[in-house]
């Protein structure tokens, strides 16, 4: 069964976040947290909170030991023109402030154990 969390909006660039997202892709979920447990940056804490949010929606159905993200990303989301700075020739520039959706799914492998015994 797969289970879904995900942190719309995030103050972070997509960018930056998916140079974080490369390093747990593919992996154990108790793997992943120790990845994030050590990656300095502020992206890795937005991920650490969405994966630990994934892990706990999958509640008592699934063993947290054989979780196994299936899929993760990171998508840009709107850009914020809060405030303008001054640019050559006298224009004015706008401060781009830029946001993303980060989003993590985990799978438990009872599901394909079934698929392949039928």
């Amino acid at each position: 069964m797969k289970y879904r969390a995900s942190h719309r909006f995030a103050s972070t660039s997509a960018r930056k976040a998916r140079l974080v997202i490369d390093l747990i892709r593919n992996k154990s979920a108790n793997e992943a947290l120790e990845i994030l447990q050590f990656v300095n940056n502020r992206p890795g804490v937005m991920i650490d909170k969405v994966l630990r949010s994934a892990i706990a929606n999958a509640g008592l159905d699934a063993d947290p030991e054989e979780l196994k993200i299936e899929s993760a990303r990171v998508d840009e989301g709107p850009t914020w023109p809060l405030r303008w700075m001054p640019g050559p020739r006298g224009r004015a520039m706008p401060i781009r402030k830029r946001t993303s959706h980060i989003i993590i799914e985990l799978s438990d492998d009872k599901e394909e154990k079934v698929e392949k015994e039928e």
